[in-house]
């Protein structure tokens, strides 16, 4: 798919990618979409907020860039900690969500396991941390978006330090200089001015959303430079890039390739944090959508 600007004018052409190629694109645009590894419940084909459902961690985990988040209660009702409980699709959801479970089981989760078995967990961390620092742009521009110019001096600090003296960002200096902040996204940027949730919403192969966070997903692509002046999915007239705009086969083999790594990368990190969650959980559909409403309304409030 390539999205042509040109002024104030934005078309769609070539089509012949079809509406699988969309969902993929946007599914596994490498640098775009996501802020950061999201832990995964066992089952789960996609990444899905924390919980308190598990008491063992992996060392990797814990060793992650991030500061860990304070637990969750997936099993909290509406109105209970700040959830705004609105998921008109359930049934379609909850199909999704158990085939997504079961991509999990059978292909994702043999092959964490397989990569953890092969890459010592150093240097799976390192990896994170890479992906995350590609990351700065949206983080940077929806701090500035709410105003908070603190946390958008942060990200950049994080970013210039991890960039040179760690390496690229494999190497997290800026957390021994305490450089955080919390992660902004475009969505918590709608929900900063006002704009309500809208639906849960599960997709195939992606993270639980609400419409509003959907939304912000596919703002965050817009967001980061990358794809527009390295790995272009996203092509301006006359704005030249890294890999010309014409490849577009191997810009979307590129952006595929490492987002799939990315997701392994991540699984194998969590491989041991919800030990034993699915079979300890009744309704493993309503703790996960409960964990993440919670989750976004507390990263709105922040």
């Amino acid at each position: 798919m390539t999205i042509k600007t040109d002024g104030a004018t934005t078309h769609l052409r070539e089509m012949k990618y079809g509406l699988l190629l969309v969902v993929v694109l946007i599914s596994f645009s490498g640098c775009a979409g996501r802020t950061g590894p999201a832990p995964v419940i066992e089952g789960s084909a996609a990444p899905i907020p924390a919980t308190d459902a598990s008491s063992t961690t992996s060392p990797a985990a814990t060793a992650s860039p991030r500061a860990p988040e304070e637990p969750l209660d997936p099993f909290a009702k509406p109105g209970e900690e700040g959830i705004e409980e609105y998921d008109p699709w359930e049934p379609l959801n909850a199909n999704i969500f158990e085939f997504n479970r079961q991509v999990d089981r059978w292909v994702l989760k043999p092959v964490a396991q397989g990569y953890n078995f092969i890459v010592p967990n150093p240097v799976q961390v390192s990896i994170s941390n890479f992906f995350y620092n590609l990351r700065f742009p949206p983080r940077f521009f929806n701090n500035v978006f709410q105003g908070k110019t603190k946390g958008a001096g942060i990200e950049v600090g994080r970013f210039l330090v991890n960039s040179t003296v760690g390496i690229g960002g494999i190497i997290d200096v800026a957390e021994h200089l305490d450089l955080k902040t919390p992660e902004e996204d475009t969505g918590q940027t709608l929900g900063f001015y006002g704009v309500k949730p809208g639906p849960y919403l599960v997709l195939p192969l992606l993270q639980p959303f609400t419409v509003r966070d959907f939304a912000g997903y596919i703002g965050d692509i817009f967001l980061n430079p990358i794809n527009w002046l390295v790995l272009p999915i996203i092509e301006a007239n006359n704005v030249p890039s890294v890999i010309a705009h014409k490849n577009r086969t191997t810009t979307s083999f590129i952006q595929i390739s490492g987002r799939v790594f990315e997701v392994v990368n991540d699984r194998s990190l969590n491989l041991e944090k919800f030990q034993g969650v699915e079979e300890a959980t009744l309704d493993l559909y309503t703790a996960v959508r409960n964990a993440y409403l919670q989750k976004r309304a507390k990263a709105i409030q922040e």
